[in-house]
């Protein structure tokens, strides 16, 4: 799917179904406008299935725990909705926290540091 010369990018999503919520990664085209990468993939008609790689299904009619997929493909039919997990607001995951801690990390330092005369 996506290596090294690949001519995709990966986008890190989270997909609703009718019965599952699923986090994981799309590859979308790097030669597409920027605001546009999920947009042009999910309304390309001649695709039926979303491939999906890292996945992670969790149920919304239970607590069962997650199920994990290296890949996974979701008929286009049953995708209800789809965002970049950067946008999800509403849940921050561990690595985000961790990302924002070393940021406020690294602020403080660089207000600490002396300008060079």
């Amino acid at each position: 799917m996506a290596g090294k010369n690949s001519d995709t990018i990966p986008i890190e999503v989270s997909i609703l179904t009718a019965d599952h919520d699923i986090k994981g990664t799309v590859h979308v085209s790097k030669y597409t406008n920027t605001n546009r990468e999920l947009t042009d993939l999910l309304n390309d008609h001649e695709r039926r299935f979303l491939a999906v790689t890292n996945a992670e299904i969790f149920s919304r009619n239970g607590n069962q725990p997650p199920r994990r997929y290296s890949f996974l493909e979701i008929h286009m039919d049953y995708v209800l909705m789809v965002h970049p997990s950067s946008q999800a607001v509403f849940k921050e995951s561990a690595r985000a926290q961790d990302d924002i801690a070393r940021f406020r990390d690294l602020r403080l330092k660089l207000n600490q540091t002396k300008p060079f005369k």
